[in-house]
């Protein structure tokens, strides 16, 4: 990151609360994946977004934080033909979720009605559900736990997933690379001789 956009980071997330509550939606998703009776951990975006960038950052997590369970199964509407098997997962999958997995569903616009019933479906089968969205009340309610990004563009939305997968790996004793994160962000800027 250059100093320009740490510096607009910086200047962004002052005062906001989103390190706070990053923090508790990414507690909250660990303690799921990691619970005795934890399955798995399932990713599903909507049928216009797949949570690419968030499945890396997870994937990432589960290696440096020693908790292999942050690694998620990225679930997506439409499989090409020939995808390779860790992204070949369909939507037939979310059908089979069950008890001890967590589903983790990412909607940068409204969920619509056919994910809601799968959604509805995984909840009734005793799935833990997790969802960051953007203002989808109808969501928001099927889960467990939510966190709203209220009206964010894109890029803030993208920034949400950077907080969210950088805290799910911390330790839940903190001090881990958000907080060491928020402390350079927050600091004054060095003065150079």
């Amino acid at each position: 990151m250059d100093a320009v956009r740490v510096s607009a980071l910086r200047e962004s997330l002052a005062g906001t609360g989103w390190i706070e509550s990053t923090r508790t939606f990414a507690g909250a998703l660990r303690r799921s994946v990691t619970r005795r009776s934890a399955e798995g951990l399932l990713l599903v975006g909507t049928a216009e977004y797949e949570p690419w960038h968030l499945a890396a950052h997870l994937e990432d997590e589960a290696g440096w934080s020693a908790v292999p369970q942050l690694a998620p199964t990225l679930l997506r509407h439409r499989v090409p033909a020939g995808a390779p098997a860790h992204l070949a997962h369909g939507l037939p999958r979310l059908a089979a979720a069950r008890r001890g997995e967590t589903l983790l569903v990412v909607a940068p616009g409204a969920a619509g009605p056919p994910l809601l019933e799968r959604v509805l479906d995984a909840r009734r089968a005793g799935a833990t559900v997790l969802a960051l969205e953007t203002g989808d009340r109808e969501l928001a309610a099927l889960a467990h736990e939510s966190l709203t990004v209220e009206d964010a563009p894109a890029e803030p939305f993208e920034l949400v997933q950077h907080l969210v997968g950088a805290a799910a790996g911390e330790s839940p004793r903190g001090g881990g690379r958000l907080s060491a994160l928020a402390r350079r962000l927050a600091a004054p800027p060095v003065a150079r001789w």
